[in-house]
């Protein structure tokens, strides 16, 4: 079995010139912090105002943009809005995952996770264009619960609002699907290349 020969100098400098990403990566682990205390924060505020906290209850009401009538106790709207709001913030969280693991195992190095048992069933056959397609679809839930959340308070929200909020949300499914349609047609390429060989 013949060794391999050595790489020179450039195309070593140049592949490991993907481990300037990693910062990129660390980053991205401290918004994901960041969020995890935002979702927390919002949590005990709602249960303050379930309890009749007052002071929790307007910085529900001012976090999530709602107006109307003054609210003296945590109703429906309100609970739904920022139910919508963790939901969205949990969302985002997994896109922050999506990116950081899958990136990084695509991009910098292997994480040599085979066989451990909380491995995501997603990473064993991820790649860049398995990536786009998951990060595209993240996207499009994550849009969607904002135009639920528009949708519930729609009466803070002008039509033009309503109208542009709903035509970029279009446009993201839009783009979703020509994105697994490409990937879909080069992965049926690939097959019949591997298949010719």
């Amino acid at each position: 079995m013949s060794t391999p020969s050595p790489q020179r100098p450039l195309p070593r400098l140049i592949f490991a010139s993907r481990w300037l990403q990693l910062p990129l990566y660390l980053g991205l682990i401290l918004a994901q912090a960041v969020y995890v205390f935002q979702f927390w924060t919002e949590l005990v505020h709602l249960i303050e105002a379930a309890f009749g906290n007052q002071q929790a209850l307007q910085t529900l009401v001012t976090s999530i943009g709602y107006q109307g009538a003054e609210v003296i106790k945590l109703n429906e709207t309100i609970l739904m809005l920022v139910v919508l709001g963790l939901i969205d913030v949990v969302m985002i969280s997994n896109l922050l995952i999506m990116v950081i693991v899958g990136g990084y195992e695509t991009f910098v190095s292997r994480m040599d996770l085979e066989g451990h048992p909380d491995q995501p069933e997603w990473l064993s056959h991820v790649n860049a264009s398995v990536l786009k397609v998951k990060l595209a679809t993240a996207i499009i839930g994550i849009s969607s619960i904002h135009l639920l959340k528009t949708f519930i308070n729609a009466n803070n929200y002008t039509e033009k609002v309503l109208l542009w909020q709903t035509v970029i949300h279009v446009v993201f499914l839009l783009s979703a699907m020509a994105i697994a349609y490409t990937d879909r047609l080069l992965s049926a390429s690939h097959g019949a290349h591997e298949e010719k060989h």
